[in-house]
């Protein structure tokens, strides 16, 4: 489980394909506090450490992760946000994450509002997600409120800390990130869709 809450950037520094399968290697100031067998979020993916090397650590992520997420277009130098596990006991200062990614969206509009940014974001809606006003989105793992929810998009709105400290500064119209919608809305959704 993850909070949401981005600890660091990462670097990808080695990509290595496997059959399906993608070896990522990435090089982070939080290399050495990890062990193997470790999970740790990527972009929102919660991905295994499976061997370390000095700075940098590897995860391996498998065909469906790559098909359901981002993480099959990096390239070596491309920047990750990272989360570790959260400690039981331990204050949840976004909200309950599971390193699930339901699917990607792409960027469709970027809006500087004093000092403050506004995100949109456009999504598939055939696959049943839903977002709700001021209900929580994950987007590249970052526990964020929804504004303006729509049937197949979404705003949030970023403060200067959030932009600087993960992706979003570098995010771009058209850039495709990962979308782990509310787990307590998914199961709510399930259970309608049921009746």
């Amino acid at each position: 489980m993850f909070t949401g809450i981005i600890e660091t950037l990462g670097k990808v520094k080695k990509l290595e394909n496997d059959g399906g399968n993608l070896h990522l290697t990435i090089a982070s100031e939080i290399t050495p506090e990890l062990k193997i067998d470790q999970s740790v979020a990527h972009n929102g993916v919660c991905l295994t450490v499976v061997s370390m090397d000095d700075d940098a650590y590897t995860v391996t992520a498998i065909e469906e992760t790559l098909n359901k997420t981002n993480l099959g277009d990096l390239v070596v130098g491309d920047s990750l946000n990272l989360e570790r596990a959260m400690k039981l006991g331990a204050r949840l200062d976004g909200h309950i994450v599971q390193g699930h990614v339901d699917q990607t969206a792409n960027c469709i509009s970027i809006e500087e509002k004093d000092g403050s940014w506004i995100y949109g974001f456009a999504y598939d809606s055939t696959l049943n997600n839903v977002t709700i006003e001021k209900g929580s989105i994950t987007v590249d793992g970052v526990s964020l409120t929804v504004v303006n929810s729509k049937k197949d998009s979404f705003s949030v709105a970023i403060i200067p800390y959030t932009h600087e400290h993960t992706r979003f500064h570098s995010y771009k119209v058209g850039t495709k990130v990962n979308l782990e919608f509310d787990v307590i809305g998914k199961y709510v959704s399930r259970l309608i869709e049921i009746r």
